[in-house]
This record gives structure tokens, C-alpha cells and sequence, in this order.
């Protein structure tokens, strides 16, 4: 039987560069809520990306949670955003936004007061 390549769990490799800190959630719930620290908070070292997770009550769903949330947030960070290329208005766009440009300043001189020459 062969295997095939090891695989690497990357939530594993991503919670060590982590710090974890167990948290109360705020909100509604009174002593539910209040009594166990069941929200977590993973603040990634290397970036300095924080998130909480606080909506479930176990820690380990939270943890879960927070992780996904986690890698999400890094993989966002680290996309590149496509370079720019400045354009030009065209010929055509120009010569409309000059004729709109005349026929708004022809609409205002006539409601001007007339001269006194």
C-alpha cells in the first residue's frame, strides 16, 4: 500500500503562530453568558490580524469559528490588487461633456437680468 504525499493541516501550522485568549461574550443571556469564558480571541502574531468569535457556547465551536475566520481574513490580505492602467476619455466623450458644458451655461445666462447697455 503507498501513500501519497503528507498532507499538512494548515489551521494546525496557523494556530501556532497564534495567540489565544478565552473571552466572555457580551450581549444578552445573563448567567448563561456571563458564568463561562466561552468566546475566543486569536490574534495572529506575524500580521497582527485579531478576531473574535463569541456566538457559540462551547469554546471549540468558537475556536473553530474564529480560525475560519482567521484564515479567511489572511487570504484576503494577502491578495494582490490588479495594477491600475490610467485611461483617457475619449474624443467623442470629450466633445459631449464640452457640448453639455455650453448648453448648461446657454440655460443660465437666460435667466439672468438682462444688461443696461
Amino acid at each position: 500500500m503507498e501513500r501519497g504525499p503528507a498532507r499538512i493541516d494548515p489551521a494546525a501550522s496557523l494556530g501556532d503562530e497564534c495567540e489565544v485568549q478565552h473571552v466572555r461574550g457580551s450581549g444578552p443571556g445573563g448567567q448563561h453568558r456571563n458564568k463561562r469564558q466561552t468566546g475566543i480571541r486569536l490574534t495572529h502574531r506575524p500580521s497582527g490580524v485579531v478576531v473574535v468569535a463569541t456566538e457559540r457556547r462551547s469554546q471549540v465551536q468558537n475556536h473553530g469559528a474564529a480560525m475560519e475566520r482567521l484564515q479567511a481574513r489572511l487570504i484576503e490580505k494577502s491578495r494582490v490588487q490588479p495594477e491600475r492602467k490610467p485611461t483617457r476619455p475619449g474624443a467623442g466623450a470629450r466633445r459631449a461633456r464640452l457640448q453639455a458644458k455650453r448648453q448648461r451655461s446657454d440655460t443660465k445666462a437666460l435667466r439672468r437680468r438682462p444688461s443696461e447697455d
